[in-house]
């Protein structure tokens, strides 16, 4: 295993139109790729604007999706480890909101079905219910590559410390966030909730949005990030399209783990985590 690798996190903008959102996602993962990023990840709803009324339309099902023929392709081409962010994917009746996982051959590694349905209504007048067209997910997802184990959370996932912690004790260094806080969450807690859960389980963080688009009904923040394990952010784009490339660096992992042993010195006779 590498002590250090470059990682890819896409910040697309995305609009009505699959195709184009396909286009644009396809040239920004090549453009990664071509710059020695070896894993890439894409953001929430990367091919499908954040709107409840239109899932139902962008949905495919697997393995037979135009988008998800897509990130297979792109994956073998590439020679990556592709985390496509998420997509609305149909299931019978059903429609979750899923990110599929592929390897360096094009084959399906993993899914996984955001578990934490986004049901608020906020006092300022925002109210949004996914549990009204998406269906949630119910296993954790932890993916092994030759880079170390990567876990996958989308979005709403992150505030809820038990999953992060999950994946941490299944033995990951990264957790890959595909997300679209919109511009009231974004700035009160996008990086804090970031920033936590990595010291929480001393792991790397990928908060990945798409760009901004205030066309669209749903406006998101933006502002993809990765976190190191001691909490910092390494690099941060703003609200417009664009690629970070930042190396994961498994000597720092390490060194934090060792120096503040937080996971050894959990009180595990007074509280677990459920294994699911």
């Amino acid at each position: 295993m590498p002590d250090r690798w470059l990682l890819g996190l896409i910040q697309n903008t995305v609009v009505e139109d699959k195709k184009t959102n396909m286009d644009t996602a396809r040239n920004m993962i090549t453009k990664a790729s071509g710059r020695g990023a070896r894993v890439v990840v894409l953001p929430e709803m990367f091919n499908c604007p954040y709107n409840s009324r239109l899932f139902p339309e962008f949905a495919e099902e697997y393995p037979e999706g135009e988008t998800i023929a897509m990130l297979a392709e792109l994956a073998a081409a590439e020679n990556i480890y592709l985390f496509g962010g998420s997509i609305p994917e149909k299931e019978g009746e059903q429609i979750f909101n899923t990110c599929f996982i592929f390897g360096p051959d094009g084959s399906l590694l993993a899914r996984y079905r955001k578990c934490h349905l986004f049901d608020v209504e906020l006092k300022e007048g925002f109210a949004f219910k996914e549990s009204g067209t998406l269906g949630r997910g119910d296993w954790i997802t932890v993916v092994d590559t030759p880079f170390g184990k990567i876990g996958v959370g989308i979005c709403y996932d992150i505030r809820f410390p038990e999953l992060a912690r999950a994946i941490a004790l299944r033995g990951a260094i990264l957790m890959v966030l595909p997300a679209a806080f919109n511009m009231i969450t974004g700035p009160a807690h996008w990086e804090l909730t970031l920033r936590m859960r990595a010291i929480d389980n001393q792991f790397y963080v990928a908060g990945v949005s798409p760009a901004r688009n205030e066309q669209l009904s749903y406006v998101v923040y933006g502002h993809s990030m990765l976190v190191d394990p001691w909490g910092a952010v390494e690099k941060e784009l703003d609200e417009k399209e664009g690629i970070i490339l930042a190396e994961v660096d498994l000597k720092k992992l390490h060194q934090v783990r060792d120096e503040f042993p937080l996971l050894k010195h959990r009180r595990v006779d007074l509280y677990e985590l459920r294994e699911i």
